[in-house]
């Protein structure tokens, strides 16, 4: 007989601000998330530099 182990999923460490978080895609591929795009977007804004802008005149 083959018995296959279920492996436990560990959660990922996350930055403080984002505990809580989760991500899933449905049967239909659409994405949900624990926490609304604005959130992310302000999270991503302060914490993450713009490669683009980065080496932008101004």
């Amino acid at each position: 007989m083959n018995s296959k182990k279920k492996k436990k999923q560990a959660q990922p460490r996350v930055h403080k601000d984002l505990e809580g978080f989760s991500m899933e895609i449905n049967s239909f591929g659409e994405i949900s998330s624990s926490f609304s795009i604005d959130t992310i977007n302000n999270f991503l804004n302060k914490n993450v530099e713009d490669k683009k802008l980065k080496e932008r005149e101004d």
